[in-house]
């Protein structure tokens, strides 16, 4: 059983046919889904569809894009949000440099919310990071002398370096269908340099289908091709790649473990 650790249910892409993409997922051995929080004041529509599909899991947070939207989002009103059973992680946020969508202080303070948000609950953060490697090193450090949280860095196209920060401070890497790219060698080298005990996968869906798909709406059933891809990367085989990345996912998002035993 597969996981993608990463995904957008809720984004209009899927809107007429979102039972069939779960269904999809569940044929091509992705056993769960945790369906992504971009903006707290549309947490109900992602938290509907984590209750709606037994497989299916979300986040609560504010995109770093939608950071000047949300200023006013506080660490209590996301740990409140964060304590319904179907809520597994916080974020996604961090820092993203490259399109500067919302002021740059205001993705910081957002950024230090949701960690704070992520120490008092014990769920992971779930971050973003997008040209912004030693300002999101940095303030990982920072914080971490405050108090140890659980984070991954989610669909990773960083440098090597914020890798091996992430990783020493106890992080997790999480890597998309960009590692499919054939311009990806840099990216394939750093998961090869990544422990195994901090591997996850995910697409990001609807972005960025892995190849040969690529130009395609991206699904979570797609998750398969970045795992393959993965596979051939480290030298492992497909069915490892798949242990390893579903025991991963479970150990950092402990609170889904739980939840699937019990309806298991």
């Amino acid at each position: 059983m597969l996981v993608d650790s990463h995904c957008h249910l809720d984004f209009p892409d899927f809107a007429e046919e979102r039972a069939a993409v779960v269904a999809r997922a569940r044929e091509a051995g992705v056993g769960h889904m945790v369906t992504i929080c971009t903006r707290v004041r549309k947490f109900a529509q992602v938290l509907a569809i984590a209750e709606e599909f037994e497989n299916v899991f979300c986040s609560v947070g504010t995109h770093p894009h939608n950071a000047a939207e949300e200023p006013d989002v506080t660490v209590e009103e996301l740990v409140r949000l964060a304590a319904n059973p179907r809520v597994v992680a916080i974020g996604e946020a961090g820092l993203d440099y490259h399109y500067d969508k919302a002021p740059r202080d205001a993705q910081m303070q957002g950024f230090r919310t949701h960690i704070d948000a992520a120490r008092r609950t014990g769920l992971p953060l779930v971050i973003h990071a997008r040209s912004a490697d030693a300002d999101i090193a940095a303030t990982l450090e920072d914080e971490m002398g405050k108090g140890a949280f659980p984070f991954v860095l989610h669909c990773f196209s960083s440098g090597a370096e914020l890798a091996r920060t992430g990783v020493r401070l106890g992080g997790y890497v999480s890597f998309s269908g960009i590692l499919t790219f054939k311009n990806s060698d840099e990216l394939r080298a750093i998961a090869r340099e990544t422990p195994r005990d901090r591997l996850l996968v995910e697409t990001d869906a609807p972005y960025l289908a892995p190849v040969p798909l690529r130009g395609k709406r991206n699904e979570p059933s797609y998750v398969v091709n970045t795992a393959r891809t993965l596979a051939e990367t480290t030298g492992l085989s497909l069915e490892d790649i798949t242990t390893i990345t579903t025991e991963n996912f479970f150990r950092l998002f402990s609170k889904a473990g739980r939840a699937a035993r019990r309806d298991a």
